[in-house]
């Protein structure tokens, strides 16, 4: 395909012999995006058919939807071959523990892209868990997960008293102490400093 070159003016493509591979217009479906077919009838006569294409019918390029972004994205590649290797050094490797060492080497809810979105971010959390244990230790990432917890609760039992505070005053509630109230100043979240040592 790098030999036909695309004219977006005329929407066709223009073949090494000169021919013009052109299309109806016709949007057809992949399973994850749209493309048109573009051909040319004069593929049965060309003397390099069999150079170019084994079907029958001649040379039938498919241009996807999202082609533009595809060449960018090559483009892009190729200015910066250094950085996308170093990139695919970093990225590889969780990929590689989780499907080889750790055996999740398929999707196991198909039903759905949302399922099977939530079934990878299982996955990576765990890895990410797994990770912050190695690197930091046991003892510090549960010294961790106690601060994170003890806030959330301080957090609910606040916004517990805001609610009890709103509802009270719109009579919502029957039994009513005027402890429950806070006073008009303190109506907002308690901030908690975050530890110095913690990450």
């Amino acid at each position: 395909m790098k030999n036909f070159t695309y004219f977006p003016e005329g929407d066709y493509y223009i073949c090494p012999q000169n021919k013009h591979l052109t299309t109806n217009g016709k949007w057809h479906k992949a399973p994850a995006y749209y493309f048109k077919r573009y051909a040319t009838k004069a593929c049965k006569l060309c003397s390099v058919k069999d150079q170019c294409s084994k079907a029958t019918y001649g040379k039938g390029i498919q241009r996807s939807e999202y082609h533009e972004y595809i060449e960018h994205n090559k483009e892009r590649v190729g200015l910066n071959k250094p950085l996308y290797k170093r990139r695919q050094a970093i990225v590889e490797h969780p990929y590689g523990t989780i499907k080889r060492q750790w055996g999740f080497s398929y999707i196991m809810t198909k039903r759905s892209s949302q399922r099977a979105s939530a079934d990878v971010g299982f996955m990576m959390t765990a890895y990410n868990l797994r990770r912050i244990i190695n690197i930091l230790g046991t003892k510090r990432f549960r010294e961790y997960m106690k601060y994170i917890i003890d806030l959330f609760f301080s957090k609910i039992a606040v916004l517990d008293r805001i609610l009890a505070h709103m509802l009270a005053y719109l009579g919502r509630i029957q039994f009513w102490h005027p402890s429950f109230t806070l006073p008009v100043k303190r109506l907002f979240l308690i901030k908690i400093s975050v530890p110095h040592d913690s990450f």
